[in-house]
């Protein structure tokens, strides 16, 4: 059989900076992969210096969407624009744009996703957790959508005109970018005796308080992971942190990527594959 597999995500570029090697090393492996993206970015800044331009503000929401193109090129994945518009990121006592994605009521903001879950059929969803991973409103409303769909897509009742029933068998969070993560590339580097450029952003990280059920090994696509997110390139800076350190160190001291099992409730035994106990079903409806 062939699995399936939907990773949901609040804008363009979240998807390869959060779980991008391990759907690499999926869709390379046979897994049907498909990137469901809730908004276009529309109100996302512009974080690499050397693209904040008059031009590229000017038109940001079309090159956001040539990036995601580019980026899932490169994955070797699928994706999917969910219609629904950036929230931006108010400040304090500032209030959502009208009609933007956090801002719609729960049952309209999910229905799309319902319907991509039904349509899909995906065994395994994965997304963020209950804290959005950060407070963007995007990302606490993509936890709170990916749950209602992820509960209402099987019940025949709910959501009426969004497609046939479909239950996902498993639902993860993500875990990666940790503050564990930082701290042991962090050590490895001074140990080999380079400078660890990781000490600003350990500076700025809370304990981790998500437990890890599921460690994937990929590797071998962190160099595609990279690509990807370097694609996106109105949204990285070449100069972060993240692209300092040594790949080689990377690949000997966290040669994987984190999970939470979300459903069912996890084993006492770790996994190391977001398909195990999966049994296998009807193939979707591609109609």
């Amino acid at each position: 059989m062939t699995f399936r597999l939907l990773s949901v995500h609040a804008h363009p570029d979240d998807e390869s900076s959060k779980g991008a090697a391990t759907l690499a090393r999926y869709a390379a492996e046979g897994v049907e992969v498909l990137v469901a993206t809730c908004t276009g970015g529309e109100r996302g800044d512009i974080l690499n210096p050397a693209l904040d331009t008059a031009e590229t503000w000017a038109d940001l929401p079309a090159i956001r969407r040539r990036e995601m193109a580019a980026a899932v090129e490169i994955l070797g994945v699928r994706q999917r624009f969910l219609g629904l518009v950036d929230s931006g990121l108010p400040g304090p006592g500032e209030p959502l744009p009208e009609g933007c994605f956090a801002a719609l009521p729960l049952s309209e903001a999910a229905a799309p996703l319902v319907a991509l879950i039904r349509e899909f059929r995906p065994h395994v969803v994965i997304t963020y957790d209950e804290t959005g991973g950060y407070p963007h409103p995007d990302h606490i409303r993509t936890h709170e959508v990916t749950l209602e769909a992820f509960t209402a897509a099987p019940d025949p009742a709910r959501y009426p005109g969004c497609g046939s029933p479909w239950r996902p068998q498993k639902l993860y969070y993500q875990a990666t970018l940790s503050r564990a993560w930082f701290e042991a590339l962090h050590q490895a580097t001074l140990a080999a005796g380079l400078e660890s450029s990781m000490t600003e952003v350990l500076d700025e990280l809370p304990p981790d308080k998500l437990p890890i059920t599921t460690r994937v090994r990929c590797e071998a696509y962190f160099s595609t992971r990279d690509r990807a997110l370097l694609a996106h390139a109105t949204q990285v800076d070449p100069a972060h942190p993240f692209f300092a350190h040594s790949r080689e160190i990377e690949r000997q001291v966290w040669p994987h990527e984190d999970y939470h099992l979300a459903h069912p409730t996890p084993s006492t035994d770790p996994e190391t594959d977001l398909f195990t106990g999966v049994t296998p079903c009807r193939p979707p409806n591609h109609a």
